[in-house]
């Protein structure tokens, strides 16, 4: 109230002013001519202006409070809100608001070229996954039959798991932010989903030759398998490319699932921002194949299934992880 007063004085304030110095030029020439009665006359007519004036700017005060009341409710308003500003009153107001208008409609313009846009990279993305998959089975394949306990082998096969675990990342990261559509929630068994994990990176784990534990755990959650076996499978990853010796341990409690490794471990400084899109940290510095994607994706997956993700590590000591179900 006391900010539309201050605002309605200052944009009539010249206005006033015109009105009270003609009044006083008409006051003083009546004075010169020293007409008492007509000084009399001119005394009451201003009273009666004024009194006649002061009550058009209370009326004038209130349409001008209602209008103002009207444009903060249009601009409070979530959405669109071109299309709901009141009827203009003046011709200025009227072009203000063919401005907005213009804008209003250059950016919805541009808001569905950019919607467009990004629709046509992630079907692009989500056919070039799935059409890379095709001769990567032909190459398993292809190993398999001609696998005669060489030495090369089992190499090029881990090089083509992880082909092929590259190419999920892309598809999944292009469907993240459709994934509520895609989300299939039921009661899940986490010890069956993990096991299935492990067994998919057999492959690497036998290349590794690091020792792996996995703890018998009975843990039920309401989840989706599909993607909730991505997060589990790209811990997985990060605990495999980043142990050197030592190995790696599964177990569960209460509501959590824990992954851990005895691996380089992560600093201290680099905690806080390992799940930033694209941060690498020192160790994704030192590797130099790190995309800074794959925990990205972790928190955002399950911040969508409504699951927690936390890491504690230290240098040298290991990394653990410890997803809540």
């Amino acid at each position: 109230m006391k900010r539309m007063m201050k605002a309605y004085i200052r944009e009539h304030g010249k206005t006033a002013a015109g009105y009270i110095f003609l009044a006083a030029v008409l006051y003083a020439v009546a004075g010169l001519y020293g007409y008492g009665q007509s000084v009399k006359n001119m005394s009451y007519a201003l009273v009666l202006a004024a009194f006649s004036g002061l009550c058009i700017s209370i009326w004038d005060f209130v349409h001008y409070m209602k209008r103002c009341r009207e444009l903060l409710n249009v601009l409070q308003k979530e959405g669109e809100r071109a299309d709901d500003l009141p009827p203009f009153h003046s011709l200025p107001e009227k072009y203000y608001q063919d401005m907005i208008r213009g804008a209003d409609q250059r950016m919805r313009l541009m808001i569905s070229e950019y919607d467009q846009k990004k629709k046509n990279m992630t079907d692009y993305y989500t056919m070039w996954t799935h059409q890379i998959k095709t001769p990567i089975a032909a190459m398993r394949l292809l190993l398999q039959e001609e696998d005669n306990g060489g030495p090369n082998t089992g190499q090029a096969m881990e090089q083509l798991f992880k082909i092929e675990q590259y190419a999920e990342m892309a598809l999944h990261y292009a469907r993240l932010d459709s994934m509520s559509s895609d989300l299939l929630l039921k009661s899940c068994d986490i010890y069956r989903i993990v096991k299935q994990a492990v067994k998919k990176y057999s492959v690497l784990f036998i290349g590794s030759g690091l020792s792996f534990s996995m703890e018998e755990f009975s843990l039920q959650a309401v989840t989706d398998e599909k993607w909730l076996s991505f997060v589990i499978e790209q811990v997985l990853s990060n605990a495999l490319k980043y142990t050197v010796c030592g190995g790696i341990r599964i177990y569960g409690y209460a509501s959590f699932l824990v992954i851990e490794d005895t691996g380089i471990g992560i600093s201290e400084t680099d905690l806080p921002r390992i799940f930033e899109r694209g941060f690498t940290g020192y160790n994704g510095r030192m590797d130099k194949k790190s995309t800074g994607i794959g925990l990205y994706l972790c928190r955002q997956i399950l911040d969508r299934l409504s699951h927690t993700i936390r890491v504690e590590s230290c240098v040298g000591q290991g990394t653990k992880v410890i997803i809540g179900l």
